[in-house]
């Protein structure tokens, strides 16, 4: 499988907003926060053109009862495969029309501040420091150059550089 990696598009930013609106008429009350996280959250920072959206609960327990078959009957697909490995987050997808995934919805409590805290400061650091969104980008392209088994081994290959900055980002 390859990645592809497509030049930054501010049109990113209106479709988290879309998405972000239709997840609160889904979910409603339940929704503490949705941040817009990932590359493409970044300005000029070159991404799969896929949004992930960091979706913070007020209390995770009802995320099988009340969140899954809400975002379920809105169209969103919930993905179990990881739930054993992560079993404090809920996995959406999102296809438009034509069958093609447009958006991640990672789904926590908002009081799993561990996951919340570090995705937010990755994105936040990225957007302020230049020279490491660069090396981020130049990264991704390396790795858009072999062919993968699925998103998850590209994104595992990315994983050291993450964690790297991940430290940078707390310590500043």
């Amino acid at each position: 499988m390859k990645i592809h990696i497509a030049p930054y598009n501010p049109e990113w930013v209106n479709m988290f907003e879309r998405e972000a609106a239709n997840i609160r008429r889904v979910i409603g009350n339940e929704v503490a926060d949705i941040q817009h996280v990932g590359s493409t959250s970044v300005p000029q920072l070159a991404a799969k053109p896929i949004i992930d959206i960091l979706l913070g609960l007020r209390d995770f327990s009802v995320a099988d009862t009340i969140v899954v078959p809400a975002m379920q009957s809105a169209g969103y697909m919930y993905i179990d495969k990881w739930n054993d490995v992560l079993p404090l987050r809920r996995f959406f997808v999102k296809e438009d029309e034509m069958g093609k995934r447009f958006a991640h919805i990672h789904t926590v409590g908002i009081d799993n501040r561990e996951w919340w805290d570090r995705h937010i400061e990755f994105r936040d650091y990225l957007r302020t420091q230049p020279e490491t969104r660069e090396a981020y980008e130049a990264l991704k392209r390396e790795l858009t150059c072999r062919e993968w088994e699925d998103g998850s081994e590209y994104a595992g290959a990315k994983t050291e550089f993450i964690r790297k900055v991940e430290k940078l980002a707390r310590q500043a």
